[in-house]
């Protein structure tokens, strides 16, 4: 079976690619994952907090011990590796990116323009293929216009579009009011991939001990079904690539991605929780699906079930809802 594919302008062997995650943080986690079959590695992210922090640092020895280094330490995020700041970050990302023959993208997470773009230059330097921009920014504050948080994201694209000359993505999360257009700004902005969807990590709360508990959980299956239909309206509607990526657990998950019109799809939570040899089953598992249904390249199967160009797409999922009310319907209580 034929596997590449292009993504951001890249050749990749194949449309599977390891996303931002802990499995990162080393080169010999870096290697693990290429030589588990993968076709590119997004290297964990580098927190805009990090960047903030080692500004401080270095503004604080050049006042010559006139601040306090403590204070510093609170912009750090809760939960982040104060071992891994950005100088570290680059040193492995220029070491990964030597060691495997795959594709290194850097990350960048946070929300504010501030100094993202020197860093990028940076990871380019370092030898990112790529750089991924994960904007992660839930807007508290009731006041805060929604043309502005949109505005925030355009603003940090550009600013490291103008700074780099390699590819460049934005990792999106669903909560626009309108996430079509808000895809369409990014891509005249000039995003060269949309990945779809960043997933928010809100705390839990803990009933007996009266405190907000921080809470991870990987992702299940189901949830994929939002990010798999809006890559399948916004496929042939932009000119960036575009990258899936939730609820990728087993052969099947990565299958709908592709056939929604995917051009990567992305996983971290299934390799977590089996291990980066987990790649080889999700690969493994594609070229059998295509054997049986007579594909012998990948792209003859990417987006053929994408909404068709010309088709009214709210139409089209105001009628997916509908339908999907009656079958459950029907199933319970009989038609209607």
């Amino acid at each position: 079976m034929e596997l590449t594919t292009r993504y951001l302008g890249l050749t990749l062997g194949n449309p599977l690619v390891a996303s931002a995650s802990p499995l990162s943080r080393t080169v010999d986690g870096v290697r693990r994952l290429a030589d588990a079959g993968v076709g590119a590695v997004v290297l964990y992210s580098l927190f805009e907090e990090q960047l903030r922090r080692e500004a401080e640092e270095n503004a604080r020895l050049a006042q010559v011990g006139a601040e306090s280094f403590p204070e510093s330490l609170s912009y750090f995020p809760a939960g982040a590796d104060t071992d891994h700041g950005p100088r570290r970050y680059l040193s492995l990302l220029e070491r990964a990116a030597g060691a495997i023959e795959v594709p290194v993208i850097g990350s960048l997470n946070g929300i504010t323009p501030g100094s993202w773009a020197g860093y990028a230059r940076s990871m380019q330097d370092a030898g990112a293929a790529a750089i991924e921009l994960n904007i992660y920014y839930l807007p508290g504050d009731p006041h805060i216009d929604g043309r502005d948080v949109e505005q925030r994201h355009i603003d940090v694209l550009s600013r490291v579009k103008d700074s780099v000359t390699v590819p460049v993505a934005v990792k999106l999360s669903p909560h626009f009011s309108s996430m079509g257009e808000m895809a369409l700004r990014l891509d005249e902005a000039g995003a060269d991939g949309l990945v779809l969807f960043n997933r928010f990590l809100q705390p839990d709360i803990d009933p007996e001990t009266l405190t907000a508990v921080p809470a991870i959980t990987l992702s299940t299956a189901a949830e994929s079904r939002l990010p798999q239909t809006w890559i399948a309206l916004l496929r042939g509607r932009v000119r960036a690539s575009l990258a899936a990526t939730t609820g990728v657990e087993s052969p099947v998950d990565l299958i709908k991605y592709l056939l929604a019109g995917a051009d990567v799809v992305m996983t971290a939570s299934a390799l977590l929780r089996h291990g980066p040899e987990h790649a080889g089953v999700l690969l493994d598992g594609l070229c059998e699906w295509m054997g049986r249904k007579g594909y012998a390249t990948v792209d003859e199967l990417r987006g053929l079930l994408a909404v068709p160009a010309g088709a009214d797409e709210t139409a089209t999922e105001r009628g997916d809802y509908v339908s999907a009310l009656r079958e459950a319907n029907n199933s319970a209580y009989g038609p209607w």
